[in-house]
């Protein structure tokens, strides 16, 4: 007989997860460490995910949703430039302080040869992102880039900041914590390299 699920369980193992993985990286990651972590039987581990990939998947597709369903909050692809690409500045900035180590495992998973073999395509938010970019261009707001110029002017700033606030440290080894009157210093430069 199959042992009924439990959501705080489940979640219990989620958070572990995720944290043993930031910690140990893909490759020292293992369900039996965690079990220890846990403190649960192996065998229950797999009541909630089939193996070790399909635990991974949807840990990673979870803590995507989450990042696209924040990052989305109050926004239009119709909206002003300005106005929403602040908005997704500091929706993004919000939820990574909210999740620090969701967002740690979010790009180890990313950049690691899983996402090539398992992750399905942000097909909502990406057509979200693009149509709101196509609507700046069209109205004249911003200048027509390629879309990979695009994306790291726009946000290529914000993800090194989010990179020296995670670490406490800028690559001076000074210490460093963002705030949104430093998040508000970068963006406007941003802002204006994207201009017509």
């Amino acid at each position: 007989m199959m042992k009924p699920k439990d959501d705080a369980k489940e979640a219990l193992i989620r958070k572990k997860a995720i944290a043993l993985i930031v910690k140990l990286g893909f490759d020292g990651f293992s369900m039996q460490k965690l079990a220890k972590e846990t403190k649960l039987s192996p065998s229950t581990l797999y009541v909630y995910f089939k193996n070790r990939e399909d635990l991974l998947l949807k840990l990673y597709t979870g803590v995507q949703e989450q990042f696209e369903r924040d990052a989305l909050a109050g926004f239009s692809e119709t909206m002003p430039f300005e106005e929403g690409l602040w908005l997704q500045w500091k929706n993004r900035f919000k939820n990574i302080c909210k999740n620090p180590v969701e967002y740690r495992f979010f790009e180890q998973f990313r950049n690691s040869p899983l996402i090539k073999h398992h992750a399905p395509p942000p097909a909502t938010f990406r057509q979200a992102m693009n149509q709101f970019v196509k609507h700046a261009v069209r109205s004249g707001a911003i200048k027509q880039l390629p879309p990979e110029i695009f994306w790291s002017l726009a946000y290529g700033p914000f993800y090194m900041l989010i990179k020296f606030h995670l670490d406490q440290s800028s690559m001076a080894g000074l210490p460093f914590s963002l705030t949104e009157q430093k998040l508000k210093q970068a963006f406007f430069p941003v802002l204006q390299s994207l201009k017509r």
